[in-house]
């Protein structure tokens, strides 16, 4: 996971213990979710992860076999934008696990879906399952009224989807009350239950657990 999970999942100031199973996970209050990052690992948060290729590799596999998950309901991979070192040491590290698939998610701008393109291929040519392509920052809705503002160039995202026959999860707006509860480390499902940002993550979660087998 990315160096700000410590943060967006409040478990800043938990620390990485290292036990006779190994690597025991940083516990976020928000249901019991088990994470770990290079943030978690690090002496300082300000510091900038400076890594080649191997070394990003090794720290992927000891995230893998040396930490001790326990039993999981699912394992998941946040991973940066693109087609980087990250994605291929990932696929190499779960090639006889047979992982579910890959959720994609990007903004509804022209230059993004350029880089979704390639990473669709990239899922092709590594015989992963896409599930399905969620359009986030899909516009401003109104804490109000409700009214709907694009604030970027709008491509048509679930056309794209569509012409590669993968599945539109749906799409997420821009919330200020999202990126206050990120800043603080606060649950937005709970605090803003109501809220279209909300109700909108929730629905797609729901149809990735449906399609995926019991």
């Amino acid at each position: 996971a990315l160096p700000i999970f410590p943060k967006l999942l409040s478990t800043e100031n938990q620390v990485v213990v290292n036990s006779q199973w190994g690597w025991q996970p940083l516990k976020s209050p928000f249901y019991d979710i088990k994470v770990m990052s290079t943030g978690a690992i690090l002496d300082e948060s300000s510091r900038a992860v400076i890594w080649r290729g191997p070394r990003k590799t090794a720290l992927i596999k000891r995230f893998l076999k040396d930490v001790f998950w326990g039993r999981l309901d699912f394992l998941i991979f946040d991973t940066p934008p693109g087609t980087s070192d990250e994605h291929l040491s990932i696929v190499k590290a779960l090639k006889d696990v047979e992982p579910d698939g890959v959720i994609i998610v990007t903004t509804p701008q022209e230059v993004a879906l350029d880089t979704i393109r390639k990473e669709i291929d990239f899922c092709r040519k590594m015989k992963l399952v896409v599930l399905g392509i969620v359009e986030n920052m899909s516009g401003f809705v109104c804490p109000c009224c409700q009214a709907r503002w694009n604030i970027f160039c709008q491509a048509d995202v679930e056309k794209m989807a569509s012409t590669y026959g993968i599945r539109y999860l749906g799409k997420i707006p821009l919330d200020s009350e999202l990126s206050k509860c990120c800043e603080y480390g606060e649950n937005y499902l709970e605090k803003h239950k109501e809220s279209a940002g909300s109700l909108a993550i929730r629905n797609i979660v729901q149809s990735i657990v449906d399609t995926l087998p019991v």
